[in-house]
């Protein structure tokens, strides 16, 4: 199971659900009277759920340190093993969790257990996120390291929609699946994590960092890096001038299915 930082996950869910909830539709969180987010971390889902949720909600995760940053009332567990008897909500509910693990059939059918009513998952798909900047090589860039991390990636990290595969063996009913693209866009005037972000690229830290999670050789890798150290270098050179956007895509797919509580 991959584990992330506070914040790495605040950085990468910054500004989601803030344009549009149409996609969570299917939750019919207005019905419910008992939420629970799995695999949290450090909220910024289960803020949401409460603000669309008049029940209680609960942010569920096994790291103690990241649900220190989650308001309201929280649960440390596994997802693979939730500490809740049979139909004890009405709605689990997850967000960019099963791209993260080996076994997301076994996870959504332990969150069919528990949920009374529906299991819903918000899941990407990474293959598909897409990079517009204004600095020219950019966005090739980000396609090759996207494929090599995609290619390393020891989970299915492209899973997005097909999760609702999962959902069928869990014998989950009445399965939809809405789409929700999550936009990043860095413009001037920029913010201190932007400009940080663009220095990074300048030294190839971010890349390096990611390496041991990438496919390749060490001469292939090799060369990437100094791809993207020359591509960050005009990337903060644009910072510089004022001149720098980017606009990250990233689709998400909210997949929803009923509960059967007489499934035995």
């Amino acid at each position: 199971m991959r584990r992330f930082g506070a914040d790495y996950l605040r950085e990468t869910r910054r500004g989601m659900w803030a344009d549009s909830r149409d996609a969570l539709a299917d939750l019919r969180l207005s019905e419910a009277g008992s939420v629970l987010d799995v695999g949290c971390g450090t909220g910024e889902l289960t803020a949401v759920l409460r603000e669309e949720c008049a029940g209680r909600v609960v942010g569920l995760d096994r790291d103690p340190g990241l649900l220190a940053h989650v308001a309201g009332p929280v649960l440390r567990g596994d997802a693979r093993a939730l500490p809740l008897p049979d139909d004890a909500v009405d709605v689990v509910v997850c967000q960019a969790l099963l791209v993260n693990l080996p076994d997301p059939d076994a996870v959504v059918a332990e969150f069919a257990r528990v949920a009374r009513e529906r299991v819903a998952v918000i899941e990407p798909d990474n293959a598909a996120v897409t990079v517009d900047s204004t600095v020219d090589a950019e966005a090739a860039l980000a396609r090759r390291a996207r494929q090599r991390y995609l290619d390393g990636a020891a989970t299915d990290v492209a899973l997005g929609a097909g999760a609702r595969e999962a959902f069928a063996a869990a014998g989950l009913t009445d399965i939809s699946v809405r789409r929700y693209d999550h936009e990043r866009v860095v413009a001037p005037p920029y913010a201190a994590r932007e400009v940080e972000a663009a220095t990074r690229k300048a030294s190839g830290a971010d890349l390096r960092e990611r390496r041991d999670t990438m496919s390749g050789s060490e001469e292939e890798l090799d060369a990437l890096r100094e791809s993207w150290r020359a591509m960050g270098r005009d990337v903060l050179r644009q910072v510089r001038a004022g001149t720098y956007k980017r606009r990250e895509t990233v689709p998400f797919h909210v997949v929803v299915g009923g509960a059967d509580t007489d499934r035995g």
